[in-house]
């Protein structure tokens, strides 16, 4: 069986496992009898519970029944702007056959919302959303077996109604909250239970507007960074410019003679702090701090213009990840390439630099944050402060979305050592935007070196990989130092393992029909701080391996769409990249212009993403303009279509960033990309027209689509590139390698 068939979905046989039982029932036609609409509900059979179910399958962890007969869920993952929150909401209120209006979402609390442990790798949607979705379908059951009994009838002749259940025949109502009674909801979410059709919902599949973009673009969201507390007091942390520095000297008394308005100083090792009661004097303290310190100052970098080979220097033995068997014959193929490609390091770069908040009342440590996973942050906190679990609440809150593992936790650990040293006050942590340039966990740079071959038939028929990358995901967890707090306490504690390796392997073998194939990873302990950042190592391998494609078809004397199309037989992926060849059709580009095309199937298992971009490239300067990038995209069931674009193009946009100027730089001693002029982002004049192009199958599982369109980005604009100007593009940034070819 071809490699690629593992990957197909939706077939009958997996349609049948995830949806169960066809039969459908009909329990009540309120229509006949009252001329109300009827409320059908398919029998579902599951083989497991869907999503984070299967951690926590019990009804009231995931809603409850208010007095006013409303309904509130609740759900474990994080709102970075991705919508999550709408998206909840939509299900249930279809499940329940509610307003949108009656019904209230509470994310990410610690106590009391489940432990979904991170938001990320596109899993909310098919996680928690459908965890939401069985559990609420569940509840609607039970409510109707309630008043049924309360009703002295049976369920199936009882009507659903915006929070009350009435009787099909007669004036008899009963609302949520009196079939309960101040109980709530028990047991688990059952294998076996009914769903909503999906052709009946009234939300789902809708572009419902998001409540809070209204008051994002007012200036009146509660971010984070807005929060205020009575008697609330501030602090920062001096940083040094050096993972490895040492804390010398601190002039303690020098400082004091000096500073104003001082509540407490915090020392802890190489950890220093200042708390002050105003904001104002707390930012003057930490420019007094590093006037009267001194630190070590070691050579820790290599050069930057050494760091492919330093890489390779570095890196393990290579550990085959994929094709241990395959056997590799490039005297087989009448035609061989091979290519290397490279992608620096690489930031969040988030807008707002991170903010936390701390108060512990002699008990609890209580601890506002944005990071994207509060239960295993959590853990970490608990074991570099010593406390139980159960003394340290976290609530999240909104900050700046960067999508991946930002500093909002090392904020979170900072403003917890604060808030042990000072009880009794709610404390405040923001960061600076250098020290949030200097010390995020970092994408991690990558090489890519690739080999083919092509047969007779024009098709391939060998392929070889072989990818250097570090971690792609030290997220905290019990492992305390992942918490950058951590490593400068005393005693420190040093982070144990290597994080998330896999991830830098991820789609670093082709979605494509190839006879033999094989992918070796050199894994490395890099000289920046890295984690996770979005889609991990599938952005650097679908720029390499969707170049080389076009490469491929170009010394074959074939179209770079129809070499594709030869190498599948997915009908998703051959519908996503007709989609965009259809978008396309008309486009003429003008002269220094050219089109470049890519192609997706994101984790090869996920959701597919085809797309073109089209460019502007300046042959006197090589200045790259963006203009236009066309996108279709498969995530299965479409939720909401509006966020889902909204999620598209935002890929797109962070991607495009990357792709043309992003590059963290450093000298032996320190990070130097410490501003946005150091570190240059995409600028909303740059940001290029996208026209995205959903295919919604209903009847699909979902897929989460948050990272879907990163990876196809920087091949499509490559591949463009050389169409305009005829320059193979094979080391990220574009805006370095191009600039310095003039």
């Amino acid at each position: 069986m071809p490699d690629y068939q593992r990957y197909l979905s939706d077939s009958r046989r997996q349609f049948l496992r995830t949806m169960g039982s066809l039969t459908i029932a009909i329990p009540f036609l309120p229509g006949c009898f009252s001329g109300e609409a009827e409320q059908t509900r398919i029998d579902v059979t599951l083989e497991e519970l869907p999503g984070s179910l299967r951690r926590t399958p019990d009804i009231d962890s995931w809603l409850e029944v208010l007095e006013d007969g409303r309904v509130r869920i609740f759900s474990g993952k994080v709102e970075l702007g991705q919508g999550i929150r709408n998206a909840v909401r939509q299900v249930a209120a279809d499940e329940l056959y509610m307003d949108l209006d009656r019904v209230e979402v509470v994310l990410a609390e610690t106590g009391r919302t489940p432990n979904e442990g991170y938001t990320a790798g596109s899993g909310s949607i098919q996680n928690s959303a459908m965890a939401v979705r069985h559990a609420a379908a569940a509840a609607r059951e039970q409510l109707l077996e309630l008043a049924a009994a309360e009703l002295q009838t049976t369920s199936d002749q009882l009507w659903l109604d915006n929070g009350n259940i009435k009787l099909r025949k007669g004036r008899k109502q009963l609302s949520f909250a009196e079939i309960l009674k101040g109980r709530q909801l028990e047991g688990e979410v059952p294998l076996t239970l009914k769903l909503k059709p999906k052709n009946e919902y009234r939300y789902v599949g809708k572009a419902i507007p998001r409540a809070d973009v209204k008051e994002v673009v007012r200036g009146a969201a509660q971010y984070i960074h807005d929060l205020d507390f009575p008697g609330m007091v501030h602090a920062r942390v001096l940083r040094p410019k050096n993972y490895q520095s040492e804390l010398l000297h601190f002039d303690e008394v020098a400082f004091n003679g000096e500073a104003e308005g001082m509540l407490k100083i915090v020392r802890n090792g190489n950890f220093l702090g200042v708390i002050t009661a105003r904001e104002y004097e707390v930012e003057r303290a930490v420019q007094l701090l590093e006037k009267h310190t001194e630190w070590s100052r070691p050579a820790i970098f290599p050069k930057q213009g050494a760091l492919s080979a330093h890489i390779k220097s570095i890196a393990e033995a290579p550990e085959t990840v994929y094709g241990k068997e395959a056997v590799i014959n490039p005297s087989s193929a009448e035609l061989t390439l091979k290519a290397n490609y490279f992608k620096p390091y690489t930031m969040h770069a988030a807008l707002g630099p991170a903010c936390a908040i701390a108060q512990y009342d002699g008990d609890i440590l209580h601890v506002w944050s944005h990071s994207q996973g509060i239960y295993p942050m959590r853990e970490g906190l608990a074991v570099m402060l010593g406390l139980e679990l159960d003394k340290i609440h976290v609530i999240s809150s909104p900050g700046s979305g960067a999508y991946g593992h930002t500093v909002a936790d090392d904020a979170a650990s900072d403003a917890a050592v604060m808030a042990m040293a000072y009880p009794g006050k709610h404390i405040r942590v923001r960061w600076s935007r250098a020290d949030e340039h200097r010390w995020e966990p970092y994408g991690s740079a990558m090489l890519m070196e690739l080999e083919a071959g092509v047969g007779a038939d024009g098709k391939l028929s060998f392929w070889r990989a072989n990818i250097w990358t570090d971690s792609h995901s030290t997220r905290p967890n019990k492992d305390a130092g992942t918490l950058l707090t951590a490593r400068y306490l005393d005693p420190a504690i040093p982070m144990n393992g290597r994080g998330y390796l896999g991830g830098g392997h991820r789609n670093g073998d082709p979605y494509y029909d190839i006879p033999q194939m094989q992918v070796l990873a050199h894994y490395f302990d890099g000289p920046l701080r890295v984690s996770s950042l979005r889609s991990l190592g599938a952005y650097a391998n679908i720029f390499a391996i969707e170049s080389f494609m076009d490469e491929l078809a170009e010394k074959t004397g074939q179209d770079a769409i129809a070499f594709r199309i030869k190498h599948l037989q997915d009908e998703r992926a051959l519908d996503v990249i007709q989609a965009v060849r259809d978008m396309i059709a008309g486009v003429d580009p003008a002269e220094n212009e050219g089109l470049g095309f890519a192609f997706c199937r994101y984790k090869n298992n996920a959701a597919y993403c085809s797309m073109a971009a089209q460019v502007h490239v300046d042959p006197g300067s090589g200045t790259v303009k963006l203009l236009k990038c066309w996108v279709a995209v498969d995530v299965g069931e479409v939720i909401n279509p509006d966020s889902m674009k909204n999620q598209v193009q935002g890929g797109i946009i962070q991607a495009a960033g990357w792709t043309l100027w992003e590059e963290v730089t450093f000298d032996e001693y320190e990070i130097t990309s410490k501003d946005w002029v150091t570190y240059s982002t995409m600028r909303l004049m740059d940001t290029p027209d996208i026209e995205v192009r959903l295919i919604d199958r209903p009847e699909a599982s979902v897929m989460g689509g948050g990272e879907v369109s990163v990876p196809p980005v920087a091949a499509a604009i490559c591949n463009a590139i050389y169409n305009a100007g005829g320059r193979r593009v094979y080391r990220l940034p574009v805006r370095q390698q191009l600039l310095s070819s003039y």
